[in-house]
């Protein structure tokens, strides 16, 4: 009975091919919020550079349940989106695009935003290019400076695209890869936290081994070496919006004196800081899940 239960009930999500503006094909889970609740603010979960919507599965159905309707794309290049052709089109300004296209097309209105590293950015930049759509936004591990090693660390390993025979090198490969990460709610990750992050990261191809789920093309644009543009305007483009940041406090990526920047910028920001965490926070961390709470309730 438990089993035909769990083959009758519906689908968490509603899964979504939408175009974007030059005809790629865009995946989207749409999960619709729970029957018999009041309806809340709509949320958009973006993920960071090589993440894709599986990443907030978890997250997403503890908000529908509360009465949120949730909506997590897959950038392109990435999960189930189309691979791009013009690995010169994998750049911010057009995942800005594709995110409007995204929420035109499934009708969203405004949406509180739950950005984890690129997505946080992005968050930012709906601030300036759409900004009546953002009501609210949580900037997960990521602020308008980018420290440390992390990003070159980062690029160098989208662009490998290297593949494994099972999930216990892929998960040895995550571990080196992101040795602070501790995914997971507790202040140690165990195994299986480590094998659901893989499991988010790769699938098994044609030939048997496991690939990581984004082109590696992704990295092209950013192996230029471009400087990075002066982002602080992006994120006081927030300043009238409710804001929370949340450090991992073994980020190499967001420093404790950009927050402090930040919090400046923007007085009424909330912040937390998660002291045994390495970039990026999972957000099924309590500490994490309250704050966020907190601020969806105000809403």
């Amino acid at each position: 009975a438990a089993l035909q239960a769990e083959i009758d009930a519906p689908p968490a999500y509603r899964p979504w091919r939408i175009r974007g503006q030059d005809g790629l094909g865009l995946f989207a889970r749409d999960y619709p919020a729970a029957p018999g609740c009041r309806a809340r603010v709509p949320i958009l979960c973006l993920g960071g550079i090589a993440r894709h919507s599986a990443d907030f599965d978890a997250l997403a159905r503890r908000y529908a349940a509360r009465g949120h309707r949730v909506i997590a794309p897959d950038y392109r290049g990435r999960g189930r989106s189309d691979r791009d052709p013009d690995p010169d089109r994998y750049r911010p300004e057009i995942y800005l695009a594709d995110l409007r296209h995204v929420l035109t097309a499934l009708d969203s209105g405004p949406v509180a935003i739950i950005g984890t590293s690129m997505g946080g950015l992005l968050a930012m930049g709906m601030g300036v290019a759409m900004p009546s759509l953002v009501r609210a936004a949580v900037l997960n591990d990521i602020g308008p400076d980018i420290e440390g090693t992390g990003l070159g660390r980062i690029v160098d390993y989208l662009a490998s695209g290297t593949s494994y025979a099972d999930w216990d090198a892929a998960v040895a490969a995550l571990q080196a890869l992101m040795p602070d990460l501790n995914p997971g709610p507790g202040t140690r990750a165990d195994a299986a936290d480590w094998r659901r992050v893989a499991e988010a990261t790769f699938s098994r191809g044609e030939d048997g081994r496991l690939h990581p789920d984004w082109d590696p093309a992704i990295a092209i644009p950013l192996k230029r070496g471009d400087p990075i543009p002066d982002l602080w305007p992006l994120f006081r483009s927030l300043s009238p919006k409710p804001v929370l940041a949340i450090r991992a406090g073994r980020s190499d990526i967001l420093g404790a004196e950009t927050v402090a920047r930040m919090a400046a910028a923007h007085p009424r920001m909330e912040q937390l800081t998660l002291p045994h965490k390495g970039h990026t926070p999972t957000l099924d961390e309590p500490a994490s899940l309250e704050a966020i709470d907190a601020l969806f309730a105000a809403l």
